[in-house]
């Protein structure tokens, strides 16, 4: 059991003093007032760590931000992290520690499909918000009523890689997907949109999330008559994968899922990256974008904020966690408190929330709120991230 730190005391908790002049004008009641007790629990280490350190660094950096601006609600922000080590049933026990002994107003986290799921049972019977940073479908369908999630679907992914093959004439698939739940779930839904799509799946195969050489899956894609690969996963498999491919000297194309969608795959995979092209969130080409893309400005934003505090590239994972923190906070503030029912509603009516993963619109029947027009598919180049027109 790990438990992220951000002082010599070894507790994180990010309770930052508001500037002196909006404490002023606040007055004594509000200086007085509890903070608002915002928990987390994300994969900082372990094979997700990816996806978790980024989204601890961003949290960090927001509240941090947002208490140097006088707080929320004349409140300042208490920010309380545990690092799950990509392990569901941490997960598990941490989120009952947040909501039992840290008293927490509203969860942010689930790095993964299985540490969401495993948290799932606690945030729902202790009625408490929760804003999911991982994937899969089944994380808000059918709908939980304190359960919400930031990114894209892994069905959205599947009909957009989907759509640019049939664009390009692919249409006999071979599909490479990992055992865990984002795979898994990634796998269902590719196998359904594909035969909707009138695209044969010709080889079907699976990996561990472990695994270090898929070489046996992709000899025997190699010798099938697929046009194109799609690599459905996460973690640190799919960049071995890449690598195993050029080796093998494959010709066809390599798709691989948005769970790629960062440069620390790129790094991983190095020069094996070129040519692979994923769906990914306006964030990976932000700078790009055209001046009056809505997205622009946060995305720049946020993406000159996360990189000039930590001098590393900014990762489409901790911009779930900026898109998620933000929403909350939007959500307390016209729910005008904490009162947990309140900041649910509020939520489950967010609309035309701008965030540099998509513009979020939820309902009662959808808490993720964002549809396809929340993709850019793009290539990497060179080692960068080119979007496709």
């Amino acid at each position: 059991m790990k438990r992220m730190t951000l002082s010599r005391a070894g507790t994180v908790r990010v309770a930052l003093a508001c500037a002196a002049a909006a404490l002023l004008q606040a007055g004594p009641a509000h200086a007085a007032q509890e903070p608002i007790k915002v928990g987390a629990v994300v994969s900082a280490t372990g094979p997700a760590s990816f996806l978790g350190d980024p989204e601890q660094k961003t949290l960090q950096l927001y509240v941090d931000k947002i208490n140097s601006q006088g707080g929320l609600l004349g409140r300042k922000l208490e920010l309380t992290i545990y690092d799950d080590a990509s392990d569901a049933s941490k997960a598990n026990a941490f989120a009952r520690r947040l909501i039992m002994q840290d008293e927490v107003d509203a969860i942010v986290g689930g790095s993964t499909t299985g540490s969401t799921m495993a948290m799932a049972p606690q945030v729902q019977g202790a009625k408490i918000p929760f804003i999911s940073l991982a994937a899969a479908s089944v994380i808000v369908e059918p709908v939980k009523p304190w359960i919400f999630k930031m990114p894209h679907s892994d069905r959205m992914a599947a009909a957009k890689v989907l759509d640019d093959m049939k664009k390009n004439g692919w249409t006999r698939l071979a599909l490479l997907s990992d055992t865990g739940g984002f795979g898994k779930s990634g796998r269902v839904e590719t196998l359904k949109l594909a035969k909707e799509m009138g695209i044969e799946v010709l080889d079907d195969q699976q990996y561990g999330e472990r695994d270090t050489d898929m070489t046996p899956q992709l000899t025997r894609i190699k010798s099938s008559n697929a046009q194109a690969v799609f690599v459905f996963g996460t973690g640190q498999a799919p960049a071995i994968i890449a690598r195993n491919y050029r080796q093998l000297a494959m010709k066809i194309p390599l798709y691989t899922s948005h769970g790629q969608a960062s440069m620390e795959f790129v790094r991983l995979a190095g020069e094996a990256a070129d040519g692979i092209r994923m769906p990914t969130p306006a964030l990976q080409v932000a700078r790009a974008l055209p001046q009056a893309d809505p997205q622009r400005d946060v995305s720049v934003a946020y993406a000159d904020a996360f990189e000039g505090k930590y001098k590393v590239e900014v990762s489409t994972f901790g911009g779930y966690a900026h898109d998620g923190l933000l929403m909350l906070a939007d959500a307390m503030k016209r729910a005008g408190g904490t009162d947990k029912e309140q900041v649910r509603q509020a939520l489950e009516q967010t609309k035309g929330f701008v965030g540099v993963s998509g513009i979020y619109t939820m309902t009662p029947e959808d808490h993720m709120g964002l549809d396809s027009s929340a993709f850019r598919m793009v290539e990497v180049r060179d080692g960068t991230f080119n979007e496709l027109r």
